[in-house]
């Protein structure tokens, strides 16, 4: 019972992961959904912040490389993570300690580079909007989430079509 909890919680933070990154992750024009979605973001943020042009225009570079490289961080702890519920039973101690390892190291470089994001905004922003942006950070996820749960719910409620 205990794995199966484990597991389907790993399942949901998984899940959590790709929701809330989903925002981030910029494909342009490809995809109008992912471009009106980014949209949302630089207005809530540019809300929240009550960003100045200036400040906006110095904010969002740092923000968009700070992003990339988180992302780039989390691809690779997603890939541990998979590798190792596809492989579990056939990984060596060896092969899991060096995995372990792998995903500490992912966290260590998330740790540098949220420090080094932090004295980058400090740069571009006052104290108080880096508290704002850190607050709104937050406050997008839990909205992201809510209206992800939110869509589901109406989406269950509508009656089924038969073609």
């Amino acid at each position: 019972m205990h794995n199966y909890k484990f597991k389907a919680m790993k399942r949901i933070v998984i899940f959590l992961f790709a929701i809330i990154m989903f925002p981030v992750l910029r494909t342009g024009a490809q995809n109008p959904n992912m471009e009106k979605l980014n949209n949302y973001k630089i207005g809530f943020f540019t809300k929240k912040l009550n960003l100045t042009s200036g400040e906006a225009e110095k904010f969002w570079p740092v923000y968009n490389e700070y992003q990339g490289q988180k992302n780039l961080i989390q691809t690779e702890k997603m890939k541990l993570n998979r590798n190792f519920n596809q492989n579990e039973s056939s990984l060596t101690d060896k092969q899991m300690e060096d995995m372990g390892d792998k995903y500490v190291d992912c966290l260590v470089q998330e740790t540098n580079l949220a420090v080094a994001f932090h004295k980058k905004l400090k740069e571009v922003l006052t104290p108080v909007k880096i508290i704002l942006y850190y607050q709104a950070e937050n406050q997008y996820k839990v909205q992201l989430l809510n209206e992800l749960q939110n869509a589901r719910q109406q989406q269950k409620a509508r009656p089924a079509r038969n073609f």
